[in-house]
């Protein structure tokens, strides 16, 4: 659609004056010089086209189809569709982004220029990412997004992937008074307890007063989303196993159940044997509000001043229900996919795991509150015409937490004690499960109780204070045209805390009788897990009980009141007999990082040549200071809790505070030459840093509270770390051969160096006696014959008393800790190809978009390798990088507005640990998703629209060393919405 407006002076309309030397008068009178500006689709690619054109180095853009509509209800899910981005999603929705394999980490996002805080909670710990989440912006308050990949002297540090600016409505540039509004109702097929219709409305006005001198602009919105999550994960994790070596859980010749076993792993195959099996429902309710205001004021041609505040904020509850069982290592029976006779990873597809235990049934329950709000003042002022000068500030927040008493994430477990035996199918996408009982029984309310519970707290505070003061001074004396300069400093400060409450009575919290049997309620696994074949099958047990949250809270209190002098020593809640969590934080790190820099950058230009060529060559230099203070949990004895759980049992808090610090020179050239009128050649070169994870960078040593019989794991922050360091090479061409319309290819590569690795070592940390070491385990352990734990454990308590305690008084040696450090270690070569085209077919309204990128690296993870020995350390390797590829057919014409996009991104290393702190990889399994959106212009001031994502019904696959190793498979479902949009 071409909507016609009053022409309106501006400096393009000057340029075209002074050249045809014409007045202004005279154009004003001439309507066959009006202004014309497409919206639309169109007009939305032909921007984002002209940014990518005219743009220094390698950058790429998206821009508003119109004031208040972007292309995506979701940033993120916009910005997977430029050409090397892709995106993760929580509960179905785009989250967080990777640009060219590096991942959120690695990419920093700035709101009009100014580098924006972010604010991550872990449900385990306090929360070193960096990463900023797209779920917090509302769409419609974006005028645009550009993303750029390849270094620049005036840009923010801290993204090898890219730098994301989002930029937001100025009221000033607008040609008219905008004001709109819009209405939608969502439907998200994910969720199966909340509102099956919630809505989400959004306003935007922009007018200007005054002669065309002050400007005013405020953005709103408020939406409702109620989505849901079905899967099965090994939580657990994953145990490693050297063919023919005896180990937990191994199969070998020998073994009582061998013959029971099909193509059992032979010496020189590595396979892994699952910890656990289990199933996992979660329900989210969230609630985001955004509001964007910004005030202009320019009383003249030369001066310019813009005050501007955002905020943001997410409300969002939580809740959970979970089904599973843990192994204790015991294979029954079972068959292995086949090796290939030389050494091969296999792994299980049939196993029977005869450990003889509890099957659970998890609640949790939790509401969190991410806040985000940023204040700005940016001046612009022109002395002369030659001279422009630019002042900015900003003062910027992100802070996430609990809402209440129950913490950012918790489980209260309820268990019945007669499973027998359990059967996984891991040949299908979705593994199947059956349960065996003793004597035949099955799942049973009567038989049902509560046993341990933990409550976590989680804190993030992100504080970011930036002035910076900026220049260009036009020279345009033969070929130089302009210089760029300016300083600046800013200083976050990035505070992450956590606090634990955990009571381990694994063995079961009063009696079955104590529960009443309405708090487990038996549910259909074949409907909650419909997007799974497998999920109906005869193999798989029928359905799963879900537990009352709030029914097995207060049933745990009142057993508490009636019988709080039987509580083992451990039992902790800061509420007394009602769980809760803690407020009193016993991890709090804060890490103060100062930056000062300054650069300056000359353009150069060669205009009149067969050729037209830009150059521009710019340093920067950044000089980087860090404070990191920690206050971190004191231990002082471990107690055996489980067969082989151990707890050590916190006595207070320690303080340390380390510093570090690091300086970097960080040129970058950016060279395009004109091959034709259509045709643009670009190559950079640039060196850009990211910064270490704030996990990395805070001091303070923390240990894993749980330990097993071998041992424990610790953590070590190290404030000294350098930053990784890239070197960047971009070549790309570019065939812009139609309105809307180009093609281009590039090729880059990253050479990166200071990635961080871990550095292990093994301590004994407080010196805790460890009760399953030493004298009286080796006594006990001769006595009965045998090393096996729970009997072990049976005959100490029989001698000794319940529960056991360790004492290097009577013979227990110290528990030794694997201490995990960060040390800058590795480098890696990082290149792939992008290829993108865009094509309008005519007038005839169609128009599609292809784009497709390869991402290599020089560091892959071995499969084979098991991470395991005396001085072996975790393997390094590239996280994130996959190929990816985007479809996009649309329609626009007529009032008629349609697109259908197709994102797919391959397989990618997502981690190096899985469920247990194992050195095991965590893959993603390749993801394709089709999404599509269609609006019709009713009138010229009322649209109605249609939105739906996932459309398929997608499911999400995380695996292991094997494809049979499966970590996690989760549905999300598909979700839709229909709207109305209205402009005075």
């Amino acid at each position: 659609m071409n909507r016609m407006t009053g022409f309106k002076k501006n400096s393009m309309a000057a340029a075209i004056a002074a050249l045809t030397g014409l007045s202004g008068a005279a154009l004003a009178q001439d309507a066959a010089l009006e202004e014309v500006t497409v919206v639309g689709i169109r007009g939305s690619l032909i921007k984002s086209m002209d940014i990518k054109r005219d743009a220094q180095g390698v950058v790429d853009a998206i821009s508003a189809e119109d004031i208040g509509k972007f292309p995506d209800t979701n940033l993120a899910e916009s910005l997977q569709r430029i050409t090397g981005v892709s995106i993760d999603r929580q509960n179905g929705e785009g989250s967080r982004v990777t640009v060219r394999g590096f991942g959120p980490d690695y990419n920093v996002v700035t709101l009009n220029g100014r580098q924006m805080p972010a604010a991550n909670l872990e449900s385990s710990g306090a929360s070193a990412s960096r990463s900023f989440d797209f779920a917090n912006l509302a769409a419609e308050s974006v005028s645009g997004v550009e993303v750029f990949k390849t270094g620049r002297a005036n840009q923010p540090t801290g993204g090898i992937g890219s730098v994301i600016n989002v930029k937001t409505i100025r009221p000033l540039e607008q040609a008219d008074t905008v004001l709109n509004l819009s209405a939608k109702s969502l439907h998200d097929t994910s969720s199966e307890e909340g509102d099956s219709l919630t809505p989400e409305l959004s306003g935007i006005y922009s007018g200007k007063f005054a002669d065309d001198t002050i400007g005013v602009a405020f953005a709103g919105s408020f939406s409702e989303r109620h989505s849901g999550q079905a899967g099965s994960e090994t939580g657990p994790g994953w145990y490693t196993i050297p063919g023919g070596q005896w180990d937990w859980g191994s199969v070998n010749p020998g073994h009582p159940s061998f013959d029971n076993f099909e193509n059992v792993p032979q010496e020189g195959d590595i396979y892994s044997m699952p910890r656990g099996i289990g199933f996992n429902f979660s329900e989210t309710q969230r609630e985001r509000t955004n509001a964007i205001l910004t005030l202009q004021w320019a009383p003249s041609d030369e001066f310019e001043a813009t005050l501007d505040y955002a905020y943001a904020e997410q409300d969002v509850e939580h809740q959970y229900n979970a089904m599973g069982a843990w192994f204790n290592g015991d294979p029954i029976s079972g068959s292995f996919t086949e090796g290939s006779g030389n050494g091969s990873v296999v792994a299980p597809i049939v196993y029977t795991d005869g450990t003889n235990a509890d099957v659970t049934f998890n609640a949790g329950e939790w509401g969190t509150i991410n806040k985000n709000d940023s204040i700005g003042l940016n001046l612009v002022w022109n002395p002369r015409e030659d001279l422009t000068l630019r002042f900015d500030y900003h003062n910027s927040s992100a802070e996430n937490g609990a809402k209440d008493d129950r913490g950012t994430n918790n489980n209260i477990a309820g268990v019945q004690f007669n499973r027998e035996a359990t059967t996984v199918n891991y040949g299908k996408d979705l593994p199947t499960v059956n349960f065996e009982f003793i004597d035949g029984q099955g799942f049973d309310p009567a038989q049902m109780l509560t046993s341990g519970n933990v409550f976590n707290n989680s804190y993030m505070k992100h504080d970011i204070e930036q002035t910076r003061f900026d220049g260009t001074f036009d020279v345009n004396e033969g070929f130089v045209k302009s210089i760029d300069f300016g300083i600046g400093r800013s200083e976050s400060t990035n505070r992450s805390a956590f606090a634990n409450v955990q009571n381990d009575t694994w063995g079961g919290l009063g009696t079955p009788a104590d529960y009443d049997d309405s708090l487990f309620v038996q549910k259909s696994m074949a409907d909650a897990l419909d997007d799974f074949g497998s999920a109906d099958s005869s193999e798989m047990t029928p359905y799963y009980y879900a537990s009352d949250f709030d029914g097995m809270r207060a049933a745990i209190a009142t057993w508490v009141e009636a019988n709080g002098d039987t509580l083992p020593n451990e039992w902790n809640s800061p509420c007394g007999p009602w769980l809760c969590a803690s407020n009193d934080f016993t991890t709090d790190r804060t890490a103060v990082e100062t930056q000062q820099y300054a650069y300056t950058q000359v353009n150069l230009a060669w205009e009149d040549a067969a050729m037209p060529v830009h150059l521009a060559m710019g340093l920067r230099y950044e000089d980087t200071n860090v404070d990191s203070k920690a206050k971190v949990p004191q231990y002082d004895y471990i107690t055996w809790v489980g067969d082989n759980e151990f707890r050590a049992h916190q006595n207070g808090v320690g303080f340390s505070r380390q510093e570090g610090g690091y300086g970097n020179w960080l040129p970058n050239l950016d060279l395009d030459i004109a091959l034709t009128d259509d045709v643009v050649a670009r190559g950079s070169i640039s060196k850009t840093i990211t910064r270490p994870g704030y996990g990395d960078i805070q001091g303070g040593q923390t240990i894993d509270s749980l330990l097993r019989f071998s041992g424990g794991t610790a953590q070590r922050g190290n404030p000294d770390l350098d930053p990784f360091e890239s070197l960047n090479y971009d070549l790309s061409t570019e065939w812009y051969y139609g309105e809307a319309s180009y093609v281009s290819a590039g090729y880059y590569r990253k050479s990166v160096k200071n990635f961080i690795g871990q550095d292990s070592f093994t301590e004994t940390p407080f010196n805790l006696a460890h009760p399953a070491t030493g004298k009286r385990f080796e006594e006990a352990a001769a006595a009965l014959g045998t090393r096996d734990l729970a009997a072990v454990r049976a005959e100490m308590e029989a001698k000794y008393g319940a529960p056991i305690v360790g004492d290097a008084k009577l013979g227990d040696e110290a528990a030794v800790f694997s201490v995990l450090t960060p040390v800058n270690a590795k480098r890696a070569e990082i290149d792939g190809f992008e290829f993108a085209a865009q094509h309008m077919f005519a007038d005839s309204g169609f128009g599609a978009q292809f784009n497709f990128t390869t991402v290599n690296g020089d560091i892959a993870y071995d499969n084979f390798n098991t991470n395991k020995g005396d001085g072996v350390e975790n393997q390094f390797a590239l996280l994130g990088l996959s190929d990816s590829m985007n479809v996009v057919g649309f329609y626009d014409k007529n009032g008629i507005q349609a697109r259908i996009a197709y994102n797919w991104r391959d397989d990618f290393l997502a981690g190096t640990f899985d469920g247990n702190g194992e050195r095991n990889p965590v893959y993603v399994a390749a993801y394709g998703q089709w999404d599509a959106s269609a609006s019709y212009d009713v009138r010229e001031d009322l649209t109605v629209f249609f939105e739906g994502i996932n459309l398929t019904n997608e499911t999400k696959r995380l695996y292991g060393r094997h494809e049979n190793m499966m970590i996690g498979a989760y549905q999300t479902g598909a979700r839709y919405s229909l709207g109305v949009r209205y402009s005075f």
